[in-house]
């Protein structure tokens, strides 16, 4: 068989087939990544004549832990939520979904362990710049995969232009929130995840941009 025939899209029976298991198993590892989360969140040692002071002081240690959990948890549910959002548009399968999509999970993956890198270390450059970067590349691997499935020849033949041209701003917004939170961490590493909350703002600017004509696609 050739490349050419490889790489043409099918449409009826086993593709609707493969297409869903591609979206099951993303929704698998989503689930698998986002529970994980919770198994860095470990509590001290203590013996257990320890006071009551103690195990609260213990407690409010763990903050910057629970936070970076909480943070995490909504951020790889957002990414979910945007495949979700982005493959309830596709209706045919192509091979070139594979690659794009199986980036996405291997970034998705990692995000517990950069979750405790920073939430152990907290407010230090390092750890901070090294969580928004790779959080940039799940947002990069996201606006790629995501961009494919609302795409000839994968979406449905139906899709409303605008809402793909949504789905792709949503995407860009992402990206540009994680660039915003990466160049806070050179300010100061403290505002490296909450600089994660300008995703909303680009979004409206993107949003702003594309209904005065100035950005079309996006």
């Amino acid at each position: 068989m050739s490349d050419a025939e490889t790489d043409r899209p099918m449409h009826h029976g086993a593709p609707a087939h493969a297409l869903e298991r591609l979206v099951f198993f993303s929704d698998a590892v989503f689930a698998i990544s986002i529970t994980l989360l919770v198994i860095e969140l470990k509590f001290p040692h203590l013996p257990y004549r320890t006071s009551n002071e103690a195990f609260l002081q213990a407690l409010v240690d763990m903050i910057p832990q629970f936070m970076g959990f909480l943070i995490s948890f909504f951020v790889v549910g957002a990414f979910w939520h945007g495949h979700h959002r982005a493959f309830d548009c596709a209706r045919h399968w192509s091979p070139k979904l594979v690659m794009p999509n199986l980036f996405l999970l291997l970034a998705v993956a990692a995000m517990p362990f950069f979750t405790a890198l920073v939430s152990d270390y907290y407010g230090k450059l390092v750890p901070s710049a090294a969580y928004c970067v790779w959080l940039l590349f799940v947002a990069f691997c996201n606006l790629w995969n995501n961009s494919m499935a609302v795409a000839a020849p994968v979406a449905a033949d139906d899709l409303d232009p605008e809402y793909a041209a949504l789905i792709r701003r949503r995407g860009w917004a992402v990206l540009l929130g994680t660039v915003t939170a990466l160049a806070l961490c050179f300010v100061n590493p403290w505002l490296g995840q909450p600089g994660l909350m300008s995703m909303p703002l680009w979004r409206k600017v993107l949003d702003a941009l594309h209904r005065k004509g100035v950005i079309q696609r996006v």
